[in-house]
């Protein structure tokens, strides 16, 4: 039951925002036009398995029009995305930008076809406070980081050119889970 609430943890802090986060004044890359739909090769039922049991954990469903979840016991309460003003999602050198708009915020997670029914899904993960430090003081050398105070929660916005998130990509700066095709 632990392992099962620690992937659901992880799924859950990679896919929402949480109360840190880097963010993006816009939706990214820069300059690159947003999809008016999700790609047919994207569009499915995605899961995380948990590598030491084989547990199968909650479900991603991907449509046309966007996603949504399904628990373990087949029922869609755990939320949902459609294609607008507040969900942008971009393609650019193979990989999908998917952009959530928070308030005046852009939280952004990439999404990568590594095999066929495979995906990659990936973000800057600075939840640890030591982490944190390390990587935005790293990212700091590159790239100017706003902290923005919201509520309870903390923003570390940057303003990258698509030169610049390509490099934060390639450096590893994003890091995440597999999910694997179920349907």
């Amino acid at each position: 039951m632990k392992i099962r609430l620690l992937i659901l943890i992880s799924f859950w802090s990679l896919l929402l925002y949480s109360c840190s986060e880097v963010t993006f004044n816009a939706p990214q890359p820069a300059g690159v036009p947003a999809l008016k739909n999700i790609p047919l090769t994207l569009q499915g039922q995605y899961s995380t398995r948990d590598k030491s049991t084989g547990e199968i954990g909650d479900t991603l469903i991907i449509e046309s029009w966007g996603y949504h979840f399904k628990d373990t016991d087949d029922k869609e309460w755990l939320g949902s995305g459609r294609i607008s003003d507040t969900l942008v999602v971009k393609f650019y050198q193979n990989y999908y930008f998917v952009n959530f708009k928070e308030g005046d915020q852009w939280v952004l997670r990439l999404v990568k076809e590594k095999s066929p029914g495979v995906l990659e899904f990936l973000s800057i993960d600075i939840q640890d406070e030591t982490k944190r430090k390390e990587i935005l003081k790293k990212i700091s050398k590159k790239i100017p980081v706003k902290e923005v105070k919201k509520n309870d929660d903390i923003f570390y916005q940057i303003n990258p050119t698509q030169a610049q998130l390509m490099t934060l990509i390639k450096e590893g700066y994003f890091t995440g889970i597999e999910l694997r095709k179920i349907k």
